[in-house]
């Protein structure tokens, strides 16, 4: 049996070498926010090329506390795409805000700059492009136009760790770069995470405080604030796993690269990628018009697959009612 997603493959790899992080936290008897968290970060900004980089909870309140960072509150909108996964669209609910749904590049599957011009308003106050699948938006066209409206960027970089555009890695091109640790991704914890990641001081700051009730000293709020933290057991664990992240990326884009060769020529539309594009190929997504019939001949065959994703967001029953959209053929 051939798995859609096999994290476990993770651990194996370098299984010993986690087994002793693991133990090393488990012996200090220190859980939350200690060196291997404040190491973890580091190490993550450096690979990313940024200055800062704050753990936390997970990969939605990641996108959450950088919204909040922005100042994204009720009243204000925030440009993304449908075709994503839910919690991109969670996130921006969270905040208070309304999501704008706008449609995708054919091909490349991540949000059409083109699109973006035509819902800007006095209300925006972000646009949350999606690097989906591992491959990059177009984010010079996304940040000249951001540059245009005075609004934030915020990278949604959750399928996309090592990913780059034009030689700088995603994370490190917008405002703020959000990245998810959930176990399928790249860089996967055993367990939930997530990380954001700035050159400003400023947003990097606020979502410090935010992470932790507010507290620039302990037991003391001096703003607002909530529950989002990372543990020193999966920081331990990625720390292990960020030393081969690289390498376990060019393994995918060889995998990649042998379906692509091994599939040419035949009527599937094939994952594209630009030229000044590094993707990494966290999913390999193929396009049929006898979808169902090819998922149970692979099935029978052993090998598991899924639909990324079945249903827009602008078309599930409780985004239908509070987000805007307009006509999206290419995401439907």
């Amino acid at each position: 049996m051939i798995p859609c997603a096999n994290p476990r493959v993770q651990y194996v790899s370098c299984g010993d070498e986690i087994n002793l992080a693991i133990s090393r936290v488990l012996d200090s008897g220190w859980c939350i926010f200690g060196k291997k968290v404040e190491l973890f970060e580091k190490e993550f900004a450096g690979f990313i090329g940024v200055k800062f980089g704050v753990g936390v909870g997970s990969g939605t309140e990641v996108l959450h506390l950088a919204l909040a960072a922005c100042g994204v509150g009720p009243g204000d909108e925030v440009i993304t795409v449908s075709h994503t996964a839910v919690a991109t669209a969670a996130a921006i609910l969270l905040s208070g805000a309304t999501p704008v749904f706008v449609d995708i590049e054919p091909g490349y599957f991540t949000i059409d700059p083109d699109c973006i011009k035509k819902v800007v308003t006095f209300n925006t106050k972000a646009i949350l492009p999606v690097h989906i699948y591992g491959h990059p938006a177009d984010m010079d066209a996304i940040m000249q136009i951001a540059e245009e409206y005075g609004v934030k960027v915020i990278e949604d970089c959750a399928q996309a760790h090592g990913a780059q555009h034009k030689g700088k890695r995603v994370g490190a091109i917008g405002d703020i770069g959000c990245f998810s640790f959930y176990p399928t991704k790249n860089l996967g914890a055993i367990g939930d995470g997530g990380m954001v990641v700035s050159n400003s001081p400023e947003l990097a700051g606020k979502i410090k405080l935010m992470r932790e009730y507010g507290w620039k000293d302990r037991y003391i709020s001096s703003g607002k604030g909530w529950n989002s933290r990372l543990d020193e057991l999966q920081a331990a664990i990625l720390r292990v796993k960020l030393k081969h992240l690289d390498e376990d990326n060019r393994k995918r884009i060889k995998i990649a690269e042998q379906y692509l060769n091994g599939l040419k020529g035949l009527a599937l539309g094939l994952p594209a990628r630009k030229a000044d594009c590094g993707h990494v190929y966290h999913l390999f997504v193929i396009k049929t018009k006898d979808r169902e019939a090819l998922q149970d001949h692979l099935g029978k065959k052993g090998i598991r697959t899924s639909i990324q994703y079945p249903v827009p967001v602008h078309q599930q029953p409780h985004y239908a009612g509070t987000a805007k959209y307009k006509p999206m053929p290419v995401t439907e």
